[in-house]
């Protein structure tokens, strides 16, 4: 996304790449200790995941209703549902109506409804303080693992959350900075 973003004319300020720096250097610290390498096609999938979202939120700072545009991109996703629970019926596959419940409350709702909140954040954030804020993502994740799975703070997670909030914050400075 900030490639892209450069590519189209938008010069970071130097206070956006040490933000950069730093949010992406408190990312790594995060994850990286815990994280084994991933086999070839993992790391490939991964890769294209992220690629799909960055491409999915650049799409979505042009949503002039967001709730609307969500709802559309879950009804175009319901094909490739079908064709899964297809592919999946005559496996050893068990479905369970609480299963689908949490699903649905999971994928459906609470996705649904995270997606469009990105999509109305969105008009307020450069594409390159959007790229920066999703590596908070990470330490959203693991404040839940400490809030509902009763997971302990450890001083990486401290100190990756002060280094991914200090990086989002340089960015937010710089690009006030140059827009003075």
């Amino acid at each position: 996304m900030i490639a892209l973003s450069i590519r189209a004319g938008n010069r970071l300020h130097v206070l956006e790449w040490a933000g950069v720096g730093t949010a992406f250097a408190g990312f790594v610290f995060l994850v990286l200790p815990g994280v084994s390498a991933p086999s070839p096609s993992g790391f490939l999938l991964m890769s294209l995941a992220g690629v799909a979202w960055g491409i999915y939120t650049l799409m979505g700072k042009g949503s002039k209703d967001p709730l609307a545009d969500t709802s559309y991109n879950f009804l175009r996703t319901t094909p490739m549902l079908l064709i899964f629970v297809l592919m999946t019926l005559s496996s050893s596959a068990q479905y369970s109506s609480q299963g689908i419940l949490l699903a649905f409350l999971s994928g459906a709702i609470a996705s649904g409804l995270g997606y469009t909140i990105w999509y109305t954040a969105l008009r307020g954030l450069s594409t390159t303080q959007a790229a920066v804020v999703q590596l908070f993502v990470p330490v959203i994740a693991a404040m839940g693992g400490v809030a509902f799975s009763e997971e302990t703070i450890t001083l990486r997670l401290l100190e990756s959350t002060v280094l991914i909030l200090g990086g989002i914050l340089l960015v937010v400075l710089g690009r006030h900075r140059t827009s003075i």
